[in-house]
């Protein structure tokens, strides 16, 4: 707050402005990082400054005339609105005082002036008169318009500061905090116990069912995504399915070439459909369940959904939203580019992963309640030797033929482990929340599923791209992919079992 001198022994006494009630510290201002003392002091400093600035544009929207009546009305009020509430109340009334009788006198003045002048003079100081009060009006009017409008801009700027520091702070975790959302309930230990029979040879998948995985953002792009896991039902003679979408459409249009691909596999072979989505191949599995429900409701056996943001991610909302990382590096520019122009994609596949846009479908389109749901979520390391992680993503052939007759093939690896791991350090340090890298824990629990919470750190990338330095003995993405299908089925036939419970 800025403070007068005191003429009499110098030191600072009493506030020239006091503060206003939309600009406290405790109402547009909050302390938002309690661990950064720094960043509140800043915070702080800035909203008193502009409180004085907007001080100054109120109290000086009235252009001073000596020579006038009314210039010693404004003249006063701004002597009163300065003064704090410790100042003496004489200070005040001689102020008033003052004030009244300048008032007065003038007012004697122009008396006099107007009946002593000839009468061919009184039109025209009447018309003179009345053009000033006219032209005071009008100054009036356009100060106080020059006022607001800068009120308005600081008032803007504080507003954007704020957005900018709080970011995504208020939308992580939204579904847990509504009370129109089903809870959830712990899978994680059965899921476990199924993982270790896995682990040991034990496979309980039928193949009554086809098994449908559906890849997330960026997947047309990786030639390995889901791979492994494909082959690895195959082996155990399940039918197993990749589903060929462009993964970087909107969900509105994913959700309808998902259930047109369900719809063909099931006329094909007499067999409902279990799906597996990763990332947004979950969201997309999800909205074709909430929007197609009653043409898919007898081909579905049900959903898993692994590392998908079901609630939103941070990473989405905070590159589009206004006031980010993306207004300053130009970092939505370059996403829009590489999304629209360079991969030929759609720029509402990653807007409709905001907060905003979630929350807008989650509102019009729910998830069907008997449809067995189960979500996967997982926290990246961040531990120094996550840095060395490679993920294997592709296959480079090379033009020397080996003796055998075959191609000599070399991996593409790519360190999206570290890649993961400093998403994830950014999410922790801004936001304090744990993430894969990509999307929080708590948007990734779908609301009314059963939920995996493995302790093993595991990132985004890992489901669906195999690491070269995996431990064995831990299990790879396939067998969790299996062991949360398998899961899947359980539920399946639990509720099914609850459903004839209630018909008898």
């Amino acid at each position: 707050m800025v403070q007068a001198r005191n003429p009499q022994n110098g030191e600072s006494s009493t506030p020239l402005v006091v503060q206003g009630e939309g600009l406290t510290n405790d109402g547009l201002i909050p302390h938002i990082f309690s661990s950064m003392p720094a960043l509140n002091d800043a915070a702080s400093y800035l909203a008193q400054t502009t409180s004085y600035l907007t001080g100054c544009f109120s109290d000086y929207s009235v252009e001073h005339s000596p020579r006038r009546s009314g210039a010693s009305v404004p003249h006063a009020q701004e002597l009163v609105d300065f003064p704090s509430a410790e100042t003496d109340t004489s200070s005040s009334t001689e102020i008033d005082h003052i004030s009244s009788n300048r008032i007065h006198l003038t007012s004697v003045e122009s008396s006099i002036a107007s009946t002593s002048a000839p009468p061919h003079m009184h039109d025209e100081i009447t018309r003179t008169s009345g053009g000033d009060l006219l032209q005071n009006s009008n100054a009036l009017v356009e100060s106080n318009r020059t006022g607001q409008s800068g009120i308005s801009i600081f008032q803007s700027l504080i507003d954007r500061a704020r957005r900018t520091v709080r970011g995504s702070a208020d939308d992580i975790g939204w579904l847990q905090r509504d009370p129109g959302m089903p809870p959830v309930e712990d899978g994680t230990e059965r899921f476990l116990e199924i993982l270790d029979s896995i682990k040991h040879g034990v496979h309980k998948l039928p193949n009554s069912v086809v098994y449908l995985l559906i890849p997330g953002l960026f997947s047309n792009h990786g030639p390995l995504y889901f791979v492994n896991t494909k082959v690895s039902f195959s082996k155990m003679g399940l039918a197993c399915h990749i589903a060929k979408i462009h993964s970087e459409a909107s969900v509105e249009k994913n959700a309808r070439e998902l259930k047109e691909y369900i719809e063909e596999i099931y006329w094909g072979s007499k067999k409902r459909v279990l799906l597996l989505g990763h990332s947004k191949g979950g969201v997309d599995a999800a909205a074709a369940l909430s929007l197609y429900w009653s043409d898919l409701k007898d081909k579905v056996a049900g959903l898993a959904l692994a590392q998908s943001p079901y609630g939103g991610t941070p990473i989405a909302s905070d590159l589009l939203r206004e006031g980010q990382l993306g207004d300053y590096v130009n970092l939505r520019k370059l996403t829009e580019i590489l999304i629209c122009k360079v991969i030929k994609g759609d720029m509402r596949a990653l807007e409709d992963l905001t907060y905003e846009r979630r929350r807008e479908f989650l509102k019009e389109h729910h998830l069907p309640k008997e449809v067995p749901i189960v979500s996967f979520r997982t926290e990246a390391g961040i531990s120094p030797a996550v840095l060395a992680t490679l993920s294997h993503v592709a296959h480079a052939e090379l033009p020397v033929v080996a003796p055998a007759g075959e191609p000599t093939k070399l991996p593409v690896v790519v360190p999206l482990g570290a890649a993961m791991a400093a998403c994830a350090q950014l999410l922790q340090l801004r936001y304090g929340e744990k993430s894969d890298g990509l999307v929080t824990c708590r948007d990734a629990e779908v609301p009314g599923s059963v939920v995996v919470r493995p302790k093993r750190k595991l990132d985004h990338a890992w489901m669906v791209y195999s690491s070269l330095n995996d431990d064995p003995s831990e299990g790879d993405a396939s067998q969790v992919c299996e062991a949360l299908l398998t899961l899947l089925v359980e539920i399946g036939q639990k509720k099914m079992h609850e459903l004839a419970m209630k018909d008898e």
